[in-house]
């Protein structure tokens, strides 16, 4: 390279002044910053919506491909009529009913104490294809 194609603050064969390096790293931090708090922008949001969606998520007790089994009081489905267990939930109960019941033991909505600790061990229970079991597990999902 000759010294007329050099840029301005180099010797030939010299990497460029350390002012000019700075400045093209301060420009570059500033479009990542920039393009981070858009991200950050339009994910809460969305957060936020995932969340309320999640609080109004319901859980069948028993899920409708077994209702008419009674629940026992381990959460296990029993045949109708077996003694000690219990009919079905007439509705379902709403995410946020769950999360209080499982997190500090109050009752869920129009039930007995036994019957309503005989509900949230059937959700516990819950497994991946069980109508429930998504809003459950997203129960469960830490939220930051």
């Amino acid at each position: 390279m000759s010294d007329d194609q050099t840029p301005p603050g180099t010797d030939a064969g010299q990497a460029p002044e350390r002012d000019d390096a700075r400045s093209t790293l301060g420009r570059r931090t500033l479009l990542l910053g920039a393009a981070g708090a858009s991200a950050v922008v339009s994910i809460r949001p969305a957060l936020a919506h995932t969340a309320a969606s999640v609080s109004n998520c319901e859980i069948p007790v028993p899920d409708p491909g077994r209702a008419g089994s009674y629940v026992a009081a381990n959460g296990d489905l029993v045949p109708a009529g077996t003694r000690g267990a219990f009919p079905g939930a007439r509705k379902p109960f709403r995410a946020a009913d769950v999360k209080r019941a499982v997190n500090s033991g109050m009752n869920l909505p129009g039930t007995s104490r036994d019957q309503s600790r005989a509900y949230t061990n059937y959700i516990r229970r819950l497994q991946s294809g069980t109508s429930g079991f998504t809003c459950f597990a997203s129960l469960q999902m830490p939220r930051g």
